[in-house]
């Protein structure tokens, strides 16, 4: 999560009931007209009647654990009894997505375990500090977090070059080793073209993301895991210009501050765009699957109980 101007993603799991609630709080408590600039309702999402019988059959057991659950259970990581899995959408992603949970982390108010039902193939959830090492990949992993080094979704492929292997832009922002200097009779103009080939063709080979890494905690605990030695010299991303749907709020922090699934959705939607440069066309919508329903949910309760 982020601050005004430094949206992180992935630190907002976390509700703060303690203490009044904030006037801006979420979409909520907005009037039916500013509820249509809902982002939510415009979503392209599996039908969601399975989630509705789900309701009215009230909590089921965990196949694994026979806790008793509603829909899905967030400690196991699988659908309920009463929520059949061909009926629950999958979503494919263009990247793997690994989620650093704080070991503090209230299982039940996390949003990360969406992404793993949704997208089983493509996402890992790792509880801290149990959580893999990733020095030897650094050139293709980028983590979300609003450091003060941190840059924006369009320019990962850019600063990714400083990690490649073969050294690409070194301190110098050199493109090669070899100095032009030292390359016998070189027009200005070749040079400059010889240059800016091989910016394009590291950019193209050597700056491919592979996997983004998520961090699931409130944002007063995340210092632990954002310090932790194998979490340095990673590629950091902002997200900065989202305002959060979650019914949950850490206490005095802006809208800007996202839930995990939030965070993970919105990073994919810019991804496809601003990277992959392909038009979007909502084919990450289904990760909110969960997401929306009980967005839904919750505000229709709200209304009710205002109304009583």
């Amino acid at each position: 999560q982020l601050t005004m101007s430094l949206n992180s993603s992935t630190l907002l799991n976390e509700e703060n009931s303690q203490g009044p609630k904030r006037n801006t709080e979420s979409l909520e408590l907005q009037t039916p007209s500013s509820f249509q600039d809902n982002p939510l309702q415009q979503l392209k999402l599996a039908s969601q009647e399975v989630l509705e019988k789900a309701k009215k059959s009230g909590r089921s057991k965990c196949p694994r654990c026979s806790s008793s659950r509603m829909f899905y259970c967030y400690t196991c990581f699988v659908l309920v009894e009463t929520v059949p899995t061909k009926e629950i959408p999958t979503v494919k992603l263009p990247l793997k997505i690994d989620i650093i949970k704080h070991p503090n982390e209230t299982d039940g108010k996390s949003t990360a375990v969406h992404a793993k039902l949704l997208a089983p193939d493509d996402v890992t959830i790792y509880k801290y500090p149990c959580i893999p090492e990733y020095e030897e990949k650094r050139h293709e992993i980028a983590l979300i977090f609003p450091g003060p080094n941190s840059v924006s979704v369009k320019d990962i492929a850019f600063h990714l070059q400083k990690y490649t292997k073969k050294g690409v832009y070194d301190n110098d922002d050199d493109c090669s080793r070899e100095p032009f200097l030292k390359q016998a009779k070189i027009e200005p103009k070749e040079e400059e073209k010889n240059l800016n080939e091989c910016i394009s063709s590291n950019r193209s080979e050597g700056t491919r993301l592979k996997k983004i890494i998520f961090i699931d905690s409130t944002w007063n605990q995340t210092n632990k895991i954002i310090t932790d030695e194998r979490l340095q010299g990673l590629l950091q991303i902002e997200l900065k210009t989202r305002k959060t749907c979650f019914w949950r709020h850490q206490k005095g922090k802006p809208d800007t501050y996202l839930s995990t699934i939030e965070a993970i959705y919105y990073f994919l939607v810019d991804y496809h765009q601003e990277v992959l440069k392909e038009n979007y066309k909502g084919q990450y919508d289904n990760l909110l699957f969960f997401f929306s329903f009980m967005y839904t949910l919750i505000k229709n309760a709200k209304c009710c109980a205002g109304k009583e």
